[in-house]
């Protein structure tokens, strides 16, 4: 999608259903959110919650969208009544992402993997985006076929995360799968080279700070809490 160019501010006010001849705007494509994805516009109730104001005239705007992702902008009421924007990253699919730890007997198989947002290399698991149609055992297994070539003998949901509440609005499912062999890794998605350590080692490398990747830390945890560590 191409980067939009902002409208003049006398058009600034327009319906919801506009957004389907005109999401090429950043008001419109607002619209056009608010109005095909209500969930991700609704506010708890009681007091104390960050105010999302209302449409039409408070819009927000859509700064950037692709396949992938999309930076939204609000406009917002604190609770201390003072008005202002916030920015959120949300995902263009609607089915979440998905984190998996592949577990090769009673060892954990992790990769090296490079990530253009940091420019460097990081030891995590598998992950990867929610693919339309497919619920999250079917991405999870996809995932690790994809990126090391394993075939999951069994998936364990070891529940959600949310890996930056202060600007994601995306919940990642966490797997852990058995698998019985590695295959090759994805060098063209910039990854390096598969390990395999004993559940300890890898909770080690987390705690001396060698494992810094939130999916990998956290899906350790929940997997050492449902019993499967080692």
């Amino acid at each position: 999608m191409t980067l939009a160019v902002p409208l003049p501010r006398s058009l600034f006010v327009l319906p919801a259903e506009v957004g389907d001849l005109m999401d090429h705007t950043p008001q419109s494509a607002y619209a056009h959110l608010r109005d095909q994805r209500p969930e991700l516009f609704t506010s708890p109730t009681g007091d104390g919650a960050i105010e999302l104001l209302g449409w039409p005239m408070t819009p927000g705007e859509v700064a950037y969208q692709d396949a992938w992702r999309m930076l939204v902008k609000d406009q917002v009421r604190f609770p201390n009544g003072q008005q202002g924007t916030y920015i959120r990253l949300l995902t263009s699919q609607r089915e979440p992402g998905v984190a998996v730890l592949p577990l090769l007997g009673s060892d954990v198989v992790l990769i090296e993997h490079f990530r253009h947002a940091t420019r460097t290399w990081h030891w995590e698991i598998p992950r990867g985006g929610g693919a339309a149609g497919l619920a999250g055992a079917d991405n999870a297994a996809k995932e690790l076929e994809e990126e090391i070539g394993a075939t999951a003998r069994e998936l364990i949901p070891l529940g959600t995360l949310h890996p930056d509440t202060g600007i994601l609005a995306e919940a990642v499912l966490l797997y852990a799968a058995r698998i019985d062999t590695v295959g090759e890794v994805a060098h063209g998605e910039g990854i390096r080279r598969a390990r395999t350590v004993s559940f300890t080692t890898a909770e080690e490398l987390a705690g001396e700070g060698e494992i810094t990747d939130a999916f990998t830390i956290a899906a350790l945890l929940r997997a050492r809490l449902a019993g499967l560590g080692k």
